[in-house]
């Protein structure tokens, strides 16, 4: 049904910052000996044993995830099977149990379901994000897989995750390496997002919105920045991707490169170097937290890039930008099966 008209949490949806708030319910299930056991109404606390090898060795993986309400006041869920898909991909690299499609799928049913009053109304720029989360867990004290695995996910009303919404940030390269090559990065691990957090600091600290990587071999090439992938975009109105194997695969930017070939762009994946920002006018980078965000400046050393004026975001991350959002309220047929109505 409709829930266009149904009765919203009492919050200032306009001015949601990207903060954590307990909604009050969330999904849990425990992996024992082969067997799933759903948790009734679990708290937002867990207890696990200190031996528990996602605290111990970091044996744990989590998604990202949005639901919106569309224009006709359905509750959707924005391309959850790549999602679940990811998840497992991540779990697998980590020797994990895989997580079944009803457990995953199931279990974010009866999330949207207990928490419809957190789905932010159509029109206010805010989604419900949601984060699956999967820990190795148990009384563990060698390095080897979880002899239990917990799954649970939650959710939280959430703004745009730049505190300025859409306008361009500025980032600074940093002298961390986020991934090696044949490592984690092209997974959803926790460590690879605790290994950016000083790179990150050290961004901030220096006056710019966060930092972004280069490869660890070389050192010459555009990874990723700390929350989300880079595009940059040619005079002749190409997207251009980095294409590398510690980049994580974001579902944002291969959603990003299908709508980039319906506004009839041209989209090429390939090794950015450092040194080739000079040929792009445009740039962004896009993830589920970032959607898409229009980079004004990139800065290394003493050398910095700017694109378009560097202060306004420029006419075709913008048309990127609104197509990718109308496509998420309901607003454009042509990409209706990426919406999986749930409420």
């Amino acid at each position: 049904m409709s829930t266009a008209n149904m009765i919203k949490a009492n919050l200032d949806w306009a001015n949601l910052g990207f903060q954590y708030r307990d909604t009050g319910w969330r999904y849990r299930a425990k992996l024992t000996d082969g067997v799933w056991h759903e948790e009734a109404n679990p708290t937002k606390d867990m207890v696990i044993s200190e031996g528990s090898q996602a605290i111990n060795y970091g044996q744990q993986c989590f998604e990202g995830m949005k639901a919106y309400t569309t224009i006709n006041g359905d509750v959707v869920v924005f391309r959850p099977d790549m999602n679940f898909a990811r998840l497992n991909q991540s779990a697998a690299r980590l020797l994990m149990d895989p997580i079944p499609e009803e457990i995953f799928m199931g279990g974010l049913q009866k999330l949207i379901d207990h928490n419809l009053a957190y789905v932010p109304p159509y029109g206010h720029g805010a989604s419900l994000y949601i984060r699956p989360l999967y820990i190795g867990i148990g009384d563990n004290l060698g390095l080897k897989p979880a002899s239990e695995y917990i799954f649970t996910i939650y959710c939280s009303p959430v703004g745009p995750y730049y505190k300025n919404g859409f306008k361009p940030i500025s980032l600074m390269v940093s002298s961390y390496d986020r991934a090696a090559p044949h490592g984690t990065g092209n997974v959803k691990v926790g460590g690879n997002y605790a290994a950016g957090l000083i790179a990150s600091r050290e961004a901030k600290n220096a006056g710019f919105d966060d930092a972004i990587f280069l490869d660890a071999a070389t050192r010459r090439y555009i990874d990723e920045a700390g929350t989300s992938n880079f595009f940059g975009i040619t005079a002749d109105g190409t997207l251009v991707t980095p294409a590398s194997s510690s980049i994580l695969e974001s579902i944002t930017r291969i959603s990003l490169t299908e709508v980039a070939l319906f506004l009839g762009m041209n989209v090429e994946s390939r090794p950015v170097a450092l040194e080739e920002l000079g040929t792009f006018v445009e740039a962004g980078c896009c993830g589920t937290a970032a959607v898409v965000t229009p980079i004004g400046k990139i800065t290394s050393g003493d050398r910095s890039w700017t694109f378009g004026d560097g202060i306004n975001a420029g006419a075709q991350v913008k048309k990127l930008y609104d197509t990718l959002i109308d496509i998420q309220n309901g607003k454009e047929p042509a990409f209706a099966r990426w919406l999986t109505k749930m409420g």
